[in-house]
């Protein structure tokens, strides 16, 4: 291959590459759509300049038909006068109304034809334009639709969905820490205020043990001021939970 068929086919590939970018398959069926529509007046002009060359024809038979008779009726009249110059001018004038008349029958008889022709083009256009629109507009939402999908594919691959998720399992293991730290505060909390409160009750019976020790040894007049070395009777001991008698 030459270095000119290189070149040349070099060419078409890139501007054909250009061309087929730049067309739009939506836009391109919208304007085939139009122009089928445009052509449906124009159409329709044309199969009513048949059909008026069929009513011409119609009409002008219909007054050469009327015309034959009328000379028909003069030609028999003059013959009856005894005028035969005049019977003989009007059938001359016979012969070219009926040879018109065969004519005009004839031309009618292909506008007749040529208007149902017409007619039936038109209508067969109507309805292959009604089914191309159909498919066009069919065509033009596959066309959104494939848009929309290439939207979304580029949207989706401009996410980093790697750096979401590290960085909500960062979020994670900062919750479970807090949750973890807070959780164990709670619980060193809980075990002071229980050690706490074991001090108070062994406090607590500490006192009551003392109170009991000084009744005995009231009652057996071993301390200052006991009226009796024998030990009285001692009240009921009482709950060490219920705090000092």
């Amino acid at each position: 291959m030459s270095s000119w068929s290189r070149f040349k086919r070099s060419l078409k590939a890139l501007f054909g590459g250009l061309i087929e970018k730049t067309e739009d398959p939506e836009l391109i069926l919208q304007q085939t759509i139009r122009e089928m529509r445009d052509r449906v007046p124009e159409l329709n002009n044309s199969v009513a300049n048949v059909m008026a060359t069929e009513r011409l024809l119609g009409k002008h038979k219909e007054r050469l038909s009327a015309q034959v008779v009328d000379l028909d009726s003069k030609i028999k009249a003059s013959i009856k006068l005894g005028r035969d110059d005049l019977a003989t001018a009007y059938i001359g004038q016979l012969q070219q109304a009926q040879l018109d008349l065969q004519r005009t029958t004839q031309q009618q008889a292909q506008a007749e034809m040529a208007s149902k022709q017409a007619l039936k083009a038109r209508d067969n256009y109507m309805i292959q334009m009604q089914r191309r629109t159909a498919e066009a507009m069919q065509l033009i939402n596959q066309a959104k639709q494939a848009k929309l999908q290439e939207q979304l594919a580029q949207t989706m691959e401009s996410f980093q969905l790697g750096d979401d998720a590290s960085t909500f399992n960062e979020m994670r293991d900062k919750i479970d820490r807090r949750a973890a730290q807070a959780e164990a505060k709670m619980q060193l909390g809980a075990a002071s205020v229980d050690a706490q409160m074991q001090d108070i009750e062994r406090e607590v019976m500490d006192m009551q043990l003392q109170d009991k020790l000084l009744e005995y040894k009231r009652g057996m007049g071993l301390l200052p001021g006991s009226t009796s070395s024998q030990p009285s009777q001692l009240p009921p001991a009482s709950d060490p939970g219920n705090g000092r008698s």
